[in-house]
């Protein structure tokens, strides 16, 4: 057990503790050197298996291992799909020019759907790259070339567009193969008159620009229907050409409407305040910035947004470019002064939002999800949790530093399947392969003191025949009454080397307002809140409860027998079947952004958060 003078100090970028609490849902990653400089950008559809590559042991490419050996630390941005975290990678590899990436000139990379601009007969067709020449319509970028291809071929066998080049449609005089196989009206011989034709191409425009769901409808119709008939590769190829689709016409936020915009949301936990900035010039989303200001206990939200925003575009030597808007997901206190101010020093009005829609919206929402994972990442790192460490064994007088951890917490509904969490912190933070959760049986319903000795009493009855791992300190989300409890327990298993510490929410029940108390002396005392000893306490005790409920709402669910789905509120038996039809199973509604869920017949944009979230619990 490493004592205060054999704990050394973090250097380095410790991979392990930030690969542990990254995210899986799409984004961009940015790695930086100890200067500061930005190495590279990539983009992946899931961030933890594609950060996770670049540390593996063996595999990796020359010039990878010297990129990894210069990492000092990771950012990320998550975004709502793939296709947004591509536009957005573009967008930073042209903006920072990272050494490591191979600059894009152009866009020749990513496809392209482009609608000529013939004014009778225009074809649709597959290109690389977009250029300005021709007229015509663009529809694009997109991640993939399959995907592309796949869908235009779906849509000339529906609307029967032609593919053809313009030369190659001049010189026809007779119906060509596509015609014979039923791909193509010819219209090079006018067997279509221009009116029938162009009313293809309307629909055609309307389902690429995603106005036009009758499509999906139509194919989700003939899944069914193969799938009665027991044509199940059939089934299998329209489910599939239904996810090409839906891709296609997927929604891009970091493309959107034009603005420009500074987007600011924060995020708070274990007495710690995370603030991102997300940069927003002409529609696109140009990269992100954190910080981690200090503030106190008794600032509100509004109050904090109000004293971040003042220092960040009027504190230091750095002058910032002054945005149309500034959004923000609190309200600010002193918000028309502060815009007042920053009109004035624009030459020009600036304001400042918080209830928007649309793109702004989204911009919103991805500015609060990355404070909450940049925040995660934050608590994680070696350098917080050694900092944290040091601070409990002095504010506890403990003789040498815990290497390892406990917290327990009780979780029910109304005395109703009631269970027990043990969580598991040590010198890198949550230890959570070694997370417990005690299903609570046999006890009056809604007895939380005897709940508490039932899962006690089973986790330490082994430590004290010597086996299983011993805690170094133990803490107790709860009162005296708990507390005494684990005291009782402690005395009957006969041990009496391992402090107990209860976590009490206090009077006022606010964060940092915690009383500790000490089972063995029955001490109630208080911490300052900007203290780390009661950071790193609150951490573990909000672990503990975050643990607990989501093993209590498993249990409940899997009582109830309810699917993924039937556990969302709102999401009823009809919803379930058009989210299912739509998407071909619940892996593919993991993968859906929320815009994507909200095209589902019956599901409105609210519900489809709801069910976003709920598909996405972190």
């Amino acid at each position: 057990m490493p004592t205060r003078s054999d704990a050394a100090s973090p250097q380095g970028f410790d991979s392990k503790a930030f690969l542990k609490q990254l995210t899986e849902r799409p984004g961009v990653y940015r790695m930086y050197d100890r200067e500061d400089q930005v190495l590279y950008v990539g983009k992946a559809r899931n961030l933890r298996k594609r950060v996770s590559s670049y540390f593996r042991k063996t595999g990796l490419a020359p010039k990878t291992e010297a990129l990894v050996a210069r990492i000092e630390r990771i950012e990320v941005t998550i975004t709502g799909s793939e296709t947004e975290a591509l536009l957005l990678e573009q967008n930073l590899i042209k903006s920072l020019k990272p050494p490591y990436n191979i600059l894009l000139r152009d866009d020749k990379s990513y496809p392209y759907i482009y609608l000529s601009s013939h004014q009778d007969y225009p074809s649709l067709t597959f290109r690389r790259g977009r250029s300005k020449k021709g007229g015509g319509t663009w529809f694009g970028p997109f991640p993939s070339s399959g995907a592309v291809r796949e869908s235009l071929n779906i849509l000339q066998k529906i609307f029967k567009i032609r593919s053809c080049s313009e030369s190659y449609f001049r010189n026809r005089t007779r119906p060509c193969l596509q015609y014979q196989i039923n791909r193509c009206t010819a219209p090079c011989v006018e067997f279509v008159s221009p009116e029938a034709y162009l009313e293809d191409i309307r629909h055609a425009t309307m389902f690429l620009e995603g106005k036009n769901p009758a499509i999906i409808q139509d194919l989700m119709t003939a899944m069914e229907q193969a799938s009665q008939a027991l044509q199940f590769e059939q089934a299998a190829a329209y489910r599939d050409q239904i996810n090409h689709l839906r891709h296609v016409q997927e929604q891009q936020s970091v493309e959107a409407e034009g603005g420009d915009a500074d987007v600011i949301a924060l995020a708070q936990d274990a007495g710690i305040t995370c603030v991102v900035v997300i940069i927003v010039r002409g529609g696109r989303v140009l990269g992100t910035k954190d910080y981690f200001p200090r503030f106190s206990l008794e600032q509100s939200e509004g109050e904090l947004l109000s004293a971040f925003l003042g220092q960040f575009y009027f504190g230091g030597d750095v002058k910032r470019d002054m945005p149309r808007d500034v959004l923000v997901d609190a309200d600010v206190d002193g918000r028309e002064l502060l815009a007042q101010a920053l009109s004035e020093a624009a030459g020009r009005e600036v304001r400042i939002r918080g209830n928007v829609r649309g793109e702004r919206r989204r911009w919103l929402e991805l500015a609060t999800t990355n404070a909450r994972q940049t925040l995660l990442s934050h608590l994680a790192s070696k350098e917080t949790v050694y900092r944290r460490l040091l601070a409990l064994r002095e504010l506890l007088e403990l003789t040498e530093t815990p290497a390892r951890m406990e917290c327990f917490d009780i979780s029910h509904s109304h005395g109703e399947n009631t269970v027990a969490s043990c969580v598991v912190f040590d010198e890198n933070g949550p230890l959570k392969s070694d997370y417990r959760l005690y299903n609570i049986e046999d006890i009056t319903a809604g007895d939380d003191y005897a709940a508490m000795r039932q899962v006690l009493t089973r986790r330490y009855r082994r430590v004290a025949a010597g086996e299983g791992k011993r805690p170094d300190l133990v803490f107790i989300d709860g009162g005296k009454g708990q507390l005494n409890i684990a005291r009782e327990v402690f005395e009957e298993l006969e041990i009496s080397d391992i402090p107990l510490i209860g976590v009490a929410k206090g009077v006022t029940r606010r964060a940092g307002m915690e009383q500790l108390i000490d089972a063995m002396t029955g001490d109630v005392f208080r911490v300052p809140a900007d203290s780390p000893a009661l950071h790193l306490i609150q951490h573990i005790r909000d672990e503990s409860h975050r643990f607990a409920i989501t093993g209590h709402r498993a249990r409940r669910d899997k009582k109830r027998r309810q699917s993924t789905l039937e556990g969302i509120d709102g999401v009823g038996a009809k919803r379930r079947r058009e989210l299912i039809r739509y998407f071909g199973g619940i892996q593919e509604i993991r993968k859906a952004s929320v815009d994507e869920i909200a095209k589902v017949k019956g599901i409105s944009k609210a519900l489809a958060e709801s069910i976003y979230a709920a598909l996405h619990d972190e």
